[in-house]
């Protein structure tokens, strides 16, 4: 009896297994392994997936870049003088804003005076010399003329007047040269613009291309400067000899923005940063941008002409690359999708075609061949088709 329980148990578990065994053939193909469920055909019978969409536009797209800048001056001279001497008078205020030309220092120029007039005299006195000594050639060429002197003595006279010649020009140089320092004593504004500290007061002694009288700083234009990426090197590039392209700066404060022109883009690429330095020229007739202040700038490299522009934020970055949904007869197409240049909210792409309906809120619970309900901004479920106020704002360019 015992036996005939162990086999009974035995035949029991055969067929246990049997079963389990067919069971599970039931579920696999011809080659045991498990067939795949298709993406598509499940997606189609789930439920369908509430969305908002937006249209896609083609539209012209400015690629603007935005940078922190300095404010720099075009010129700032520091005004030393040019000989060593003393302040007689100083002619302007700190803070003054002085024109091209205008007189600021006056220094003690009795002795370079003395010096022009002593290389006046020596002027008239060689004048005086070459004079006689051309009455002298005169006369003696007279008395050539009548056998008296010999040729020797002719040429002899020549020779002197030649000589005085030489020395009255040396000795005009040698004026010009004494009235160039003179004119030293006199300091002068090489440009317009805003003088800085005085350092020296009347009765200072200065040293000759040593001592800083004042800083003359060129305020009106004046220039920031900033950095552009190796990127858009090309679009800077191109647009220089057209006038620059178009930049503004503002304050950081917000008061005040100002619209200037690309003017100038470095020879060199800074290695470290990738970025290559440029500057931009403002006009300044009320002062609001001063030197090295920062400032907030914006320059519009290019812009994008007919760009098909969609929602940055309706763009999935997939491990295939980034796409966007489609809605299409009710349902979700992915599409991939090239970035060419993103603004703000808005991104120029490729990939898609201006009239598209771009899925925008819900596309993170699509898959492909999904069908979609658009809502309305407030939650309400629409027909797949009809516009959504929401994508209405979004697309606007």
């Amino acid at each position: 009896m015992t036996r005939f329980a162990s086999i009974c148990r035995a035949l029991f578990l055969i067929s246990a297994v049997a079963a389990t065994l067919s069971a599970c053939n039931k579920g696999t193909g011809a080659d045991g392994a498990a067939p795949a469920a298709s993406g598509p055909a499940n997606a189609a019978s789930a439920p369908p997936v509430g969305v908002t969409t937006v249209t896609a536009v083609q539209r012209d797209l400015a690629v603007e870049l935005t940078a922190t800048g300095t404010v720099a001056p075009l010129s700032s001279v520091d005004m030393r003088p040019q000989l060593t001497s003393v302040v007689s008078k100083v002619h302007i205020r700190e803070g003054q804003f002085v024109k091209a030309g205008e007189l600021l220092f006056t220094l003690d120029s009795r002795t370079d005076e003395a010096k022009v007039a002593q290389a006046q005299a020596q002027v008239a006195r060689d004048q005086a010399a070459l004079a006689d000594a051309q009455r002298q050639l005169t006369r003696s060429r007279e008395l050539l003329a009548q056998n008296f002197i010999s040729q020797g003595a002719v040429d002899a006279n020549q020779a002197t007047v030649d000589a005085q010649t030489a020395l009255v020009a040396s000795d005009r140089a040698a004026l010009a040269a004494a009235r160039v320092a003179l004119g030293y004593a006199r300091v002068t504004a090489p440009s317009a613009g805003r003088a800085g500290t005085i350092n020296v007061y009347p009765g200072s002694a200065v040293q000759a291309n040593t001592t800083t009288l004042v800083t003359i700083t060129q305020l009106d234009p004046i220039a920031v400067a900033f950095s552009l990426p190796q990127r858009h090197l090309a679009d800077a590039l191109a647009a220089l000899p057209g006038g620059g392209a178009p930049v503004s700066a503002t304050l950081p404060e917000g008061a005040s923005k100002l619209e200037g022109r690309l003017k100038f883009v470095d020879n060199l690429v800074d290695p470290a940063s990738g970025t290559v330095k440029v500057k931009a020229v403002f006009d300044n007739p009320g002062g609001k941008l001063w030197p090295g202040a920062f400032v907030n700038v914006a320059m519009t490299a290019r812009t994008l002409k007919g760009a098909v522009v969609v929602p940055q934020a309706a763009i999935i970055q997939s491990a295939r690359g980034d796409i966007v949904y489609v809605v299409q007869d009710g349902k979700a197409q992915a599409r991939p999708v090239q970035l060419v240049h993103a603004e703000g909210e808005n991104a120029a792409v490729t990939g898609v075609q201006a009239g598209d309906k771009i899925v925008l809120d819900g596309r993170q619970n699509l898959r492909p061949g999904a069908a979609v309900v658009e809502r309305s901004g407030d939650g309400a479920a629409r027909p797949a088709g009809a516009a959504s106020s929401a994508g209405k704002k979004a697309s606007a360019p």
